[in-house]
């Protein structure tokens, strides 16, 4: 009900990226009416691309901030959303404590929300995506790293902390590929860096010194061994990397299980790497479900690729603002 009260507002959304920033303005329908994207350019450290997005902010607004009535912001952790500031994500190197809540309602005077990105994608999938109409959903970013956003009878779930939705710390084996700082994680399996250590150790088993395969070249060269280049050559029908991604989608589907047993979501919403070759993850990973998972939650749930497709950037920043400010009002 309170959302309707809203329904003519609009709101600015910012996403943050390790290679590229956007700033959107769009409102609580999903309609964009403005949008600009320019790069990070980490190398030149935090204070050029706050200043850049400001000035992008400002320019839309022509100068006048009230137009909108809330901002959002998306980015990749680890943050604290509760007073604004980003501490030290691993693809923005630099980015040390940053208070950017403060930094932009200073400037422009209204209410600023900042949410990691996977909060941010679960709230656009469940406002306009897979999971609208639904009470219970879970989104994985599955990309560089393994995180959850977590919406629970129709509310953001966030922990007492904040940091709910670390799925990716959790351990699914005694050794494994590393991420999260963790052998054998669920984001050590299941992220492009993972995938990557999982492929060079494959590679260095079942590959003689003097063969070679389409997606790492000759086998001393395994170093240059990618997530995207394993995925192009199994979607290829690259035998070697199909497998390299059914061992991922394996353990996908032991983590699954228990997000599962413990949420009994409607959906779970898998982005990135997953949704580029899901006829691949998907059948290794419900094979396991259908094993470890409670056979009645199992069946309630659907495991699918972001309906919101290249835009879910933009309008999770967009739902950052809008839920932030529904919340606050």
């Amino acid at each position: 009900m309170k959302a309707k009260q809203h329904d003519n507002d609009l709101y600015v959304g910012i996403d943050i990226g390790g290679t590229k920033c956007s700033v959107i303005l769009g409102d609580i329908e999903g309609r964009i009416v403005q949008k600009c994207r320019f790069p990070t350019l980490t190398d030149l450290g935090s204070r050029q691309a706050l200043d850049n997005i400001g000035d992008s902010v400002d320019k839309m607004l022509g100068g006048s901030p009230h137009q909108a009535c809330a901002i959002g912001i998306s980015c990749g952790g680890p943050l604290d959303p509760v007073r604004g500031i980003i501490q030290s994500p691993p693809n923005l190197p630099g980015w040390d404590d940053i208070h950017i809540t403060e930094d932009l309602e200073d400037r422009f005077g209204i209410q600023v929300f900042l949410q990691n990105d996977a909060n941010a994608c679960a709230l656009a999938e469940h406002r306009f995506g897979a999971g609208r109409g639904c009470k219970n959903i879970v989104f994985l970013t599955f990309g560089t790293g393994l995180g959850a956003g977590i919406i629970l009878d129709g509310r953001l779930y966030e922990g007492s902390t904040g940091m709910a939705g670390e799925v990716g710390h959790i351990r699914l084996a005694d050794d494994g590929p590393i991420g999260f700082g963790k052998a054998g994680s669920f984001e050590g399996f299941c992220s492009g860096g993972g995938i990557a250590q999982l492929a060079r150790s494959y590679i260095q088993k079942r590959v003689a010194p003097d063969e070679s395969a389409p997606f790492f070249g000759a086998a001393g060269d395994i170093e240059s061994v990618t997530a995207e280049t394993v995925g192009t050559a199994a979607l290829a029908g690259n035998q070697l990397a199909r497998e390299i991604l059914e061992i991922s989608g394996f353990w996908l589907g032991k983590g699954l299980s228990i997000i599962i047993d413990m949420l009994n979501p409607e959906v779970i919403v898998i982005g990135s790497i997953f949704a580029r070759c899901r006829e691949i993850f998907l059948p290794a990973a419900e094979k396991v479900i259908e094993a470890e998972a409670l056979h009645m939650a199992a069946r309630a749930c659907r495991i699918v690729p972001p309906a919101l497709g290249e835009t879910i950037g933009d309008m999770a920043a967009i739902c950052t603002a809008v839920d932030g400010r529904i919340a606050r009002d």
